[in-house]
């Protein structure tokens, strides 16, 4: 008997290490896609021409050795130490991750315990290392930067699920893997508008549009251009900074983009009103709710201001938490608290 509660205590022990380390992954990174976002508004995405390093040093070189590296590419510092502290900050979130794999690998035989989201975890922290090394070699390609962007929010909801994962394995909870459609629904459509705010703003659309309601006074600009907007296949060599494509493609996105909140904004509100009387998703669905009001309510005052960048910054945060509340509603959508579940803590059996 003295043996078997010093195996759960273990368990339990190796658990809550492993809830600890996850809960500072989402902290993490949040701010790891925060300060990539801030690299990007302030247009240091390229601020080192070449991938690990910086001008080929692990940390950013003077100006004379960074001129005989890439003597056609100036160095600007303020930029270049901006784009490696994106890169050093993304190499410690990697290290929590790579330390989850192996903590996952140590607890395998503890039953509930999410080994696979925990390497499904590393492998998409290695993706996305080597989406941030194409970002620089393709200067910026559009379609990476979006894939970038989507990489982070894709690592944020991952180390959130194996948070709640954890937790559930702690409390003996089980998830019914079975969420509503419409939830589904709902979530593909708050990744769609990620996605269109991504592409939007690699392709320096952010106020192709001035004005709001209307866009440069219009309801429907007749001069939008979508086949160019939103040609996935556009070349691959020139150099994306600041955008290459016209006006009426820039408006087409952007218009593409209100589209998309405005549709976003009638899922959630169709998904609160459904499960208003589901008392544990409810204040999630509003909260949900509020923080879509208030992302509208930013998007307003980025196109009529020009674009702030500390306003932009608090967008892409409000599409974070608006994805973390929509994952939380979906987590008590699916739990089931049942007396017949398996438990985190029974006996560990060796191998």
């Amino acid at each position: 008997m003295r043996t078997d509660d010093n195996l759960q205590g273990r368990s339990r022990q190796a658990v809550n290490r492993a809830l600890y380390l996850s809960a500072i992954g989402v902290g993490f990174t949040f701010v790891v896609i925060l300060v990539g976002v801030w690299t990007r508004l302030v247009d240091a995405g390229l601020g080192c021409p070449d991938w690990p390093g910086c001008y080929g040093a692990l940390v950013v070189p003077d100006a004379q050795r960074a001129a005989g590296f890439a003597p056609d590419v100036p160095l600007e510092p303020f930029k270049a130490w901006m784009e490696m502290f994106h890169r050093y900050i993304a190499s410690g979130l990697g290290l929590v991750a790579l330390t989850l794999a192996l903590m996952a690998w140590r607890n395998r035989q503890i039953p509930g315990y999410p080994v696979v989201v925990s390497w499904i975890l590393l492998g998409i922290i290695c993706l996305q290392g080597a989406f941030g090394a194409w970002t620089v070699t393709l200067k910026l390609w559009p379609q990476i930067v979006t894939l970038h962007l989507l990489g982070g929010f894709t690592v944020l909801a991952t180390f959130f699920w194996l948070h709640y994962q954890l937790k559930a394995c702690r409390r003996s909870e089980q998830r019914n893997m079975h969420l509503p459609r419409l939830w589904w629904l709902v979530s593909l459509l708050l990744v769609a508008q990620v996605a269109l705010g991504g592409w939007t703003s690699s392709n320096y659309a952010g106020i192709a549009c001035t004005g709001f309601p209307t866009c440069n006074n219009e309801w429907w600009p007749d001069y939008m251009d979508f086949d160019e907007g939103f040609h996935l296949t556009q070349e691959v060599g020139p150099n994306y900074l600041y955008g290459q494509l016209h006006a009426g493609a820039r408006t087409a996105i952007h218009y593409t983009h209100r589209l998309g909140a405005l549709a976003l904004g009638l899922g959630l509100l169709v998904l609160t009103l459904h499960y208003k009387r589901h008392r544990s998703a409810r204040p999630w669905l509003l909260a949900a709710l509020g923080t879509y009001l208030l992302q509208v309510s930013l998007g307003v005052i980025l196109v009529l201001n020009a674009l702030p960048l500390s306003v932009a910054l608090l967008h892409t945060a409000g599409a974070a938490l608006l994805m973390l509340l929509l994952l939380r509603s979906g987590w008590s959508l699916g739990i089931n608290e049942s007396a017949s579940q398996a438990y985190c803590y029974r006996k560990v059996v060796h191998a």
